[in-house]
């Protein structure tokens, strides 16, 4: 097991143990990539929440984590699940991005699209449509 792969062993078991079908986990350039995909968002959200108890603000840049929901489609209700604050809606995929709406935690919000692995489009219920750090929605 290579240092990378050790220092993340707990994302790592984490994946395997969450119903993540096709799970890859491959290095490139010093970059730990795990990809595959979830087969429900608290799956997804089990892979996330390891990385937290290591990295909480979620700015290493030696690991690279691609897990998509399988089975979402364009419409699908997402709740906002942040962890206490309300969700900023951004005009792009950014956080650089002026934020045009906000969506409270536990309110539904409809995907339009799930433009990447990090930045979903969606709107919320006063009609605002933008883009949302995936990592807060929950189907």
């Amino acid at each position: 097991m290579s240092e990378l792969q050790n220092k993340y062993a707990s994302v790592i078991a984490a994946a395997q143990s969450s119903a993540i079908d096709q799970l890859q986990v491959n290095e490139q350039n010093g970059v730990l990539y795990i990809t595959g995909n979830a087969v429900s968002s608290d799956a997804k959200d089990a892979v996330w929440n390891a990385l937290g108890m290591i990295d909480a603000t979620y700015t290493a840049n030696d690991i690279n984590i691609d897990v998509q929901i399988t089975g979402i489609t364009p419409g699908t209700n997402l709740v906002v699940n942040t962890e206490s604050s309300n969700l900023n809606v951004r005009e792009e995929p950014s956080t650089d991005a002026p934020v045009i709406g906000k969506a409270a935690k536990g309110e539904l919000v409809t995907l339009v699209e799930q433009s990447s692995q990090d930045w979903w489009r969606i709107k919320t219920s006063e009609g605002v449509e933008g883009f949302a750090y995936a990592r807060y929605l929950k189907v």
